[in-house]
């Protein structure tokens, strides 16, 4: 589990020097020429161009800016970073050049912004936001007793633990999930967030067919609260947004998980995020207006052309052993956002 691992200090090394031979790479970043837009809504009356969204990516897009300023003399930018939730508005409303987001937008804020425009945004993923160890953000996930002896679970087995109305049907005791001994007989216990338009309504949107919650699903305040019903019950089982593993009871315990059927059980370690193994991980956004058919913008282009580039990776991987834990993109993942670009 999770936090042992991280008590017994048995973390891999991260491998943030070179890629392996013979696999892919990103680009080296090759500046484009790019004419200040004057008309722009994000752009300040000093000339600067705004930039609105996640506050932990400051680091990130300080160097971001620095690199684009060094390689396009004349241009400024200005920054307020106030959370995730403000990206996608202030794009709705032209006062960002693009969103920064350390997560995906929620199904309420894309509703909202296609109510607006008509159309939906342009996303573009320029890294993963979270990995476990000490000290840092851990993706959401799923915990349970310390003494549940469970070795794993599927992205299908926790939408039929959690939710309702699936093909399938639903799973509500242990033994369904191939616990004998005391867990044989008894219901698990669910526990989640409440489902209030934030992470729980996301994930259901987005992992779990957008079916509702079970019955048996009980909404708790907080994680916290969330951690302290798990540390206490034998039979309980919990969805838990991030979280730093520092505040992780010894009495709860993440569950490895796996994609799909047949799919490996992973931890949000390094090497498991960044392999794509572990299915709730968050990833970092640019998020853009552009209508259908129309070019991106060219300054929100060159900008994440720059985040794609192989300096731009690097500026992410340099950030891993931060609080948030940023993960760079794998090689073979670039060539699909750059597309998204064009």
């Amino acid at each position: 589990m999770l936090n042992e691992w991280i008590q017994a200090g048995c973390w891999v090394a991260l491998l943030l020097v070179a890629p392996l031979p013979g696999r892919a790479q990103a680009l080296a970043y090759e500046p484009r020429t790019v004419a200040l837009p004057k008309d722009a809504a994000y752009l300040r009356a000093d000339g600067s161009i705004a930039i609105v969204g996640e506050d932990a990516m400051l680091p990130i897009l300080t160097k971001f800016n620095v690199l684009f300023v060094e390689t396009h003399p004349g241009f400024k930018f200005w920054m307020a970073l106030k959370g995730s939730a403000t990206g996608i508005g202030a794009i709705a409303d032209g006062v960002t050049a693009f969103a920064p987001m350390g997560r995906e937008a929620r199904p309420t804020e894309l509703f909202a912004f296609r109510q607006r425009w008509g159309y939906d945004t342009t996303e573009v993923r320029i890294g993963y936001n979270g990995y476990g160890g000490p000290a840092r953000k851990t993706p959401p996930g799923i915990y349970v007793h310390a003494g549940t002896p469970i070795p794993g679970l599927t992205v299908d087995q926790i939408r039929r633990i959690l939710t309702i109305g699936g093909a399938t049907g639903t799973i509500a005791s242990w033994n369904e999930l191939g616990l004998g001994g005391p867990w044989a007989k008894r219901r698990i216990h669910v526990y989640g967030p409440q489902d209030d338009g934030g992470f729980a309504t996301a994930l259901r949107m987005t992992k779990f067919g957008g079916r509702p919650f079970a019955p048996s699903y009980e909404a708790l305040d907080g994680v916290p609260a969330l951690l302290d019903a798990i540390a206490a019950d034998p039979f309980g089982l919990a969805l838990i947004n991030t979280v730093d593993s520092r505040k992780v009871p010894s009495a709860a315990v993440m569950v490895p998980l796996a994609t799909a059927d047949g799919a490996p059980f992973a931890l949000p370690t390094y090497e498991q995020v960044r392999a794509g193994h572990y299915p709730f991980s968050y990833c970092t956004h640019l998020y853009f207006n552009r209508r259908p058919g129309a070019p991106l913008d060219p300054l929100a282009k060159e900008y994440a052309r720059l985040a794609l580039s192989s300096e731009g990776q690097a500026i992410i991987a340099s950030e891993s052993n931060g609080p948030e834990g940023f993960v760079p993109l794998r090689p073979d993942e670039i060539a699909g956002e750059l597309a998204k670009l064009e």
